[in-house]
């Protein structure tokens, strides 16, 4: 249903190439002394070796996603429409025309933007096929060097640490990789139950219509196209997500003070860089769900800052403990709830939960 070659080549158009001078700063040993100090401070052990970091363009990162999000989808969409009857084969066709340009512009957008990437295939079966990359966008590295007026080694210091912290994350705990995917299949099951012909070819209702309004008019566009049950299922995927980002906010500020005099304003300008866009830019990101995922490394943050304040790094690595450890999205609005409920309230040794 996609034309995954029309659609890389749209991203490739879109995305450009970037015209800021590429870092000169040593990966290999940002990456080495990063690995160190996240595994010092979260106690998180890596079972495998990390990937090597690699620096890489704009085109080449289209690729690679293009690349990931064709054996994310495919599966779905060569089951999908099997309801369309006699209308699958023109269904068929202009769905993938539109399908295909939404993605290729999707995909090249976030190309002009990312600074660094974990890349993982969220399915089991993939790994040992498309093992993790260590991905890092030399132009857009570049340009915010330049747009940040920043100290280019201790910019690219603070990125390889959210980046490794990631690695670190997924290759320190065993079960994270196995949920995360789990979720994502039945995001992804639940999803292909959706494109039928009825959804697809009747107008909405007058309430449809209300509640599309009202969710575009908060920034929502999730909740459009989803049913209270997948609402539901995206809850347990954002605070999961939350909880990732969070926590890669958190660590990197907690290792760099001494490796970074210029944090603070580091941080001011990568928050300000995540604010500061374009009436068009903004509404981009707010149609792709990019809003929702600000919001995530902001809450996620919060979450992770306030349950070591209240009871110590111990707080934080019992996060990771097993899947029932993970907040949810009510407790990262609430960390409270969460220490209150894993017994760690007061610093007091966590509660006893079963692995996942």
């Amino acid at each position: 249903m996609i034309d995954w070659i029309v659609a890389e080549r749209i991203a490739a158009l879109v995305a450009g190439t970037g015209e800021a001078k590429a870092p000169s700063a040593d990966l290999a040993a940002l990456a080495a002394e990063s690995e160190s100090r996240v595994v010092a401070y979260t106690g998180l052990r890596p079972g495998r070796p990390l990937p090597q970091p690699e620096g890489i363009g704009r085109r080449e990162w289209v690729s690679t996603n293009v690349s990931s999000m064709r054996a994310l989808l495919d599966p779905v969409l060569q089951r999908a429409g099997t309801g369309l009857g006699p209308l699958k084969p023109a269904m068929q066709l202009a769905l993938g025309v539109v399908l295909s340009t939404e993605v290729g512009v999707v995909i090249g957008y976030l190309a002009q933007r990312v600074l660094g990437q974990y890349e993982l295939v969220l399915l089991d079966e993939a790994v040992e096929d498309r093992p993790p990359r260590l991905l890092f966008v030399l132009p857009n590295l570049g340009q915010a060097v330049d747009a940040f007026g920043a100290d280019e080694n201790e910019f690219m210091t603070w990125v390889t640490l959210h980046e490794v912290t990631h690695a670190v994350q997924f290759a320190g705990v065993p079960w994270l990789h196995r949920h995360v995917s789990g979720l994502v299949r039945t995001l992804l099951d639940q999803a292909e139950l959706r494109i039928d012909a009825p959804r697809k070819l009747r107008l909405p209702s007058g309430n449809e219509v209300k509640r599309i309004l009202h969710a575009l008019r908060q920034g929502d566009l999730i909740s459009v196209v989803t049913s209270t049950a997948e609402r539901e299922l995206l809850d347990r995927v954002q605070a999961v997500m939350a909880v990732i980002e969070g926590h890669a906010e958190h660590v990197m500020d907690a290792v760099a003070p001494d490796l970074l005099p210029s944090l603070p304003k580091l941080r001011e300008a990568i928050d300000r860089r995540r604010r500061s866009q374009s009436g068009m830019s903004r509404l981009v990101a707010r149609l792709l769900g990019l809003e929702l995922k600000l919001r995530q490394y902001e809450r996620g943050k919060i979450f992770c800052d306030a349950i070591v304040r209240e009871s110590g790094p111990e707080a934080l690595h019992h996060v990771f403990s097993s899947a029932d450890a993970l907040p949810t999205l009510n407790e990262i609005e609430n960390p409270r709830a969460w220490l209150e409920r894993t017994g760690l309230a007061g610093g007091t040794q966590p509660a006893q939960r079963s692995s996942a």
